[in-house]
């Protein structure tokens, strides 16, 4: 089990870059792939980013090339550097911890990410 807390959402203009912040409680942080997920309002949850706890990334093709995830093991803290930020990136960014086959075990309570036209 692990508890996520999301963080650095905010408003920003389209074209300008946002990094978001999640913060794990648990032992099994290093062990666990993380992940990215976004809800914009009337719409399902969907991917965004992955990061396996050997570092190895996948993507949505929406944001390949604008997003980067990243985590920090000794800070039990993952990051997701948007750049390049569209109006169609709005929704409530998740973090998320992954099992071994990228099923969702646990969700944090997301941040609002906002981008202006």
């Amino acid at each position: 089990q692990v508890q996520l807390v999301e963080s650095g959402g905010g408003l920003v203009q389209a074209g300008g870059s946002l990094r978001l912040s999640c913060a794990a409680s648990g032992s099994i942080f290093n062990s666990n792939a993380m992940g990215w997920y976004r809800q914009a309002p009337g719409k399902q949850r969907e991917f965004v980013a992955r990061i396996t706890s050997g570092i190895s990334t996948n993507y949505a093709e929406s944001v390949k090339g604008r997003f980067t995830i990243s985590r920090d093991n000794a800070k039990n803290t993952v990051y997701l550097q948007m750049n390049s930020l569209k109006p169609e990136d709005t929704a409530v960014y998740y973090c998320a911890s992954l099992d071994e086959y990228y099923f969702i075990t646990s969700w944090g309570q997301g941040t609002q990410v906002t981008v202006s036209s």
